[in-house]
């Protein structure tokens, strides 16, 4: 880090101090003055400190950016994709979207607050994408929600699951399954089809464009939000989504 800092002082030295003809240096002329340099960080370490802290932000400006651009230009598959899997109001005027896995157990966390959301305004369109990021076990219990569409049951197979406590594997998820009505053996039938794996695939792609890398991740109109946050983060979003107008994109 050192070094690199000193370069491009150097560089910046005989750029904008010493005259254009001296702009080559040589190897006594180089050793003066990274000697110089390294000087004046060892008395000013702070600089490295601020100078640092300032290409974070900068690097966090372009990112936030670069994910602007790419909610814009999405925005019908992140809000408004036909395998969308929803809950509350499916009109609403406003829409949370959750990427989740169901080993994620800060997902469960913040599974007590998405229903409260739901549940209190009755005008919030959920949108659930299955992002199954934690293992094999994570991978079938999303497939078998995605195939439980075929038998009218996805919502009550979402909430036992999120509901369990502990670690969900194939057999954990076939239990549940069992439990909340579904026929088993045509659960794993339809868990066959492309469509299941193409639903996921999608989410991962989507979620590598957003920068998304963990789970739950929510998005509300324009603004993405890492993390079981809380019911008041994520209800104050949503409130100022609709004092600015309403959705942009959602």
């Amino acid at each position: 880090m050192l070094m690199t800092i000193r370069a491009i002082l150097i560089a910046m030295i005989a750029l904008f101090v010493l005259p254009a003809q001296a702009a080559e240096f040589n190897d006594v002329q180089k050793k003066e003055l990274g000697d110089i340099v390294r000087q004046y960080l060892m008395e000013n370490p702070e600089v490295v400190r601020d100078a640092m802290q300032e290409l974070e932000r900068k690097q966090q400006e372009a990112e936030n950016a670069a994910r602007t651009d790419s909610l814009k230009a999405m925005s019908p598959e992140i809000f408004r994709s036909k395998d969308d899997l929803i809950g509350g109001n499916p009109n609403g005027k406003v829409t949370v979207v959750e990427f989740f896995d169901y080993n994620c157990g800060y997902c469960k966390r913040a599974f007590p607050d998405v229903m409260k959301m739901i549940e209190n305004d009755k005008d919030l369109k959920l949108v659930m994408k299955e992002f199954p990021i934690l293992g094999p076990g994570s991978v079938y219990a999303a497939r078998a929600a995605l195939a439980s569409r075929k038998q009218g049951k996805y919502w009550e197979y979402h909430m036992a699951m999120m509901a369990h406590e502990g670690r969900i594997d194939e057999s954990v998820a076939d239990q549940i399954a069992k439990a909340t009505g579904l026929d088993v053996k045509k659960l794993k039938a339809d868990m066959a089809a492309d469509e299941v794996n193409q639903v996921i695939a999608r989410n991962m792609q989507l979620a590598d464009t957003l920068n998304i890398q963990g789970t739950p991740a929510f998005i509300i109109d324009e603004t993405v939000i890492p993390g079981a946050v809380g019911y008041e983060a994520l209800a104050s979003v949503v409130k100022q989504v609709r004092d600015n107008g309403g959705c942009k994109l959602c």
